[in-house]
């Protein structure tokens, strides 16, 4: 699995192993469905602080759509581990509810 990493200022560039790492970790089971993924950190309104650290993953899946989740946390490594939370579980119900169908269906976008 591809992990790209894409941050703002410098506090949040110094996670890219970290965030790298914990991403291959928590999607390690299911990487087989993602061949990549975006993480994402931005500090929404800069040093002020408070509840703005914005951690955004986007999942590419094998249908070709993506899926993209976020968290918002005070701290960047609340709100890595909160959107990768997130992530594992939305995938996971992706698979579940089309695991039954033929691959063909799958790919064909409803009308």
């Amino acid at each position: 699995m591809q992990v790209l990493f894409e941050a703002r200022g410098a506090e949040a560039l110094a996670l890219r192993g970290v965030a790298v790492r914990r991403t291959r970790f928590v999607l390690r089971r299911l990487q087989w469905l993602v061949p990549r993924a975006r993480v994402h950190l931005e500090d929404i309104n800069g040093p002020r602080g408070g509840v703005d650290k914005r951690c955004c993953i986007e999942l590419q899946r094998p249908s070709g759509e993506p899926l993209v989740v976020s968290a918002l946390a005070s701290q960047w490594r609340e709100a890595l581990d909160a959107a990768l939370a997130r992530a594992a579980r939305a995938l996971l119900r992706w698979w579940q509810r089309h695991r039954g169908q033929p691959a063909t269906a799958r790919l064909v976008p409803p009308r």
